[in-house]
């Protein structure tokens, strides 16, 4: 590994820590608010097809239902982001935003609004990381570069068996902010990638 590529790696490394930091903050705010006031940050989700609902398209990847939630998205966002900042050709930050809002709007349109006669609030930033497994695929044989297409086999061989919580389900899983991810992360591939 050159000097420089050294460099862009370890910078990766610390700003992928950083974000996915600001989700355990996040997580120990809210555990915070639960325990002292029975409060909880998760109202700030995405709530379906509704006006209050479209502030979650900013906060929801940030909120996460318990800790084991943030724990099983941690690590898969971590290494996903490390490879999304560690080459510029993918216009990592443009790519993140993208992916963000575009996941989070999807999931607003076609999110279950309610199941059993219970509103649900989508939270978790899975629907970032499947966005980030799309992007990096698609991207990687668009960019038509060897680093690129190694990357995208990576991608594919490490996480591509969480392609199938794309499939429809019911639950507390949100499969439609895996979809509305997975198709934002195509979206930006293409995009980003002409």
């Amino acid at each position: 590994m050159s000097q420089s590529q050294f460099k862009n790696f370890k910078e990766a490394v610390e700003t992928s820590a950083l974000i996915v930091s600001l989700l355990f903050l996040v997580e120990a705010a809210d555990m915070i608010l639960q325990r002292g006031q029975r409060l909880t940050l998760t109202g700030f989700g995405i709530v379906p097809r509704t006006l209050s609902g479209l502030a979650g398209i900013a906060f929801s990847p940030l909120l996460h239902a318990s800790p084991a939630h943030l724990l099983a998205n941690a690590l898969p966002l971590f290494v996903l982001l490390v490879l999304l900042f560690w080459d510029r050709h993918y216009y990592p930050a443009l790519t993140l935003a993208s992916i963000w809002f575009f996941s989070g709007l999807g999931t607003w349109l076609i999110g279950r609004a309610s199941e059993g006669g219970r509103p649900i609030i989508h939270i978790g930033a899975s629907s970032i990381i499947f966005g980030l497994v799309t992007y990096l695929i698609v991207a990687g044989f668009r960019m038509k570069s060897w680093r690129s297409a190694v990357v995208a086999l990576l991608v594919f061989i490490g996480f591509g068996g969480l392609l199938y919580g794309l499939l429809p389900r019911a639950g507390p899983i949100s499969w439609e902010g895996h979809l509305s991810g997975a198709l934002a992360g195509v979206w930006a591939a293409i995009r980003n990638h002409e």
